[in-house]
């Protein structure tokens, strides 16, 4: 066991862990640390704790101090100087006609180097930019492709949910997200409402998969015939929560009796036959957009 503390950077959730060497961090310091690129500003997102050998991707650096004055306000002049580095890449960007969108730039704490971020839709040949804005800052010079969910992660926002997203505050990585999952959990298969603004599946699918798996495990599906107190019956409805199951048992004289059992009362007589895709009844288009949704996510 390690003790470690939780330090987060500028763009998005992703929190590394550092020794905190002989200093006293607390949760909302800023401390200075050296990562592969560089030396950085960091803000303390935990308070110390003890960490085992296989929560921790080696290797874990120890914090190099607790960010002072002078440090803080050099922190603050990179950002004023970022604003001008984004205006002249934009510019340059331009120039070169270059089909790829600037979102950010961003001062290392040394100011050895600058890291310009961009989205486009293939790769691009920035060879010649990047040659152009080195003669333009003399310093060393970065563009990084990435994808649209870490843009959304950059950017910010609200949700569907009222809350700010998930991937802005506390997400550290991005799993697979599946149209399973969605379809698992009784969820609208329609792209626009288990899609977030990044346009791709939302993260929040996989939150409560595990508890759904565990609590379908021994459920019967809908169209499959099981034994009641009250006679065989079809499934018309299966509550997985409450672990409930809505059954239609035949009567004598044609008529269906409706009813709610739990779980240990009923006993599976015959599975309907599944379809192979958990979307097929959906439209052409959605169903496209859905498996264009999933495979971006992966």
């Amino acid at each position: 066991m390690t003790t470690v503390i939780g330090v987060r950077f500028r763009h998005g959730g992703r929190m590394y862990y550092f020794n905190p060497g002989p200093y006293p961090l607390h949760k909302g310091d800023y401390v200075i640390v050296e990562t592969s690129r560089g030396v950085e500003y960091g803000l303390v997102v935990t308070e110390p704790r003890l960490a085992s050998d296989e929560d921790i991707v080696p290797p874990l650096r120890t914090v190099l101090r607790k960010a002072t004055e002078q440090d803080q306000a050099a922190y603050s002049r990179n950002l004023a100087a970022e604003k001008d580095a984004f205006a002249i890449c934009q510019q340059k960007i331009k120039d070169h006609e270059l089909e790829m969108k600037l979102l950010d730039a961003e001062y290392t704490f040394d100011g050895r180097k600058i890291l310009f971020y961009f989205t486009a839709d293939g790769r691009v040949d920035f060879r010649d930019l990047v040659k152009d804005l080195a003669t333009s800052f003399h310093t060393r010079i970065e563009l990084r492709q990435i994808g649209v969910r870490d843009e959304t992660r950059m950017g910010g926002g609200i949700g569907i949910c009222g809350r700010p997203y998930c991937c802005h505050t506390f997400l550290s990585d991005f799993a697979p997200v599946s149209i399973k999952m969605a379809k698992d959990q009784n969820l609208s298969l329609n792209p626009t409402k288990i899609s977030g603004t990044c346009g791709r599946l939302m993260c929040c699918l996989r939150y409560e998969e595990s508890t759904y798996e565990e609590l379908t495990k021994n459920l019967p599906s809908e169209g499959d015939s099981v034994e009641t107190p009250s006679g065989v019956g079809e499934v018309l409805h299966v509550n997985v929560l409450r672990q409930l199951v809505k059954v239609g048992v035949a009567q004598d004289k044609g008529d269906v009796l409706i009813k709610e059992f739990p779980l240990d009362e009923i006993r599976i007589v015959r599975h309907k036959q599944r379809r192979q895709s958990t979307a097929d009844d959906l439209d052409e288009g959605d169903r496209k957009e859905l498996k264009q949704l999933e495979k971006a996510t992966d």
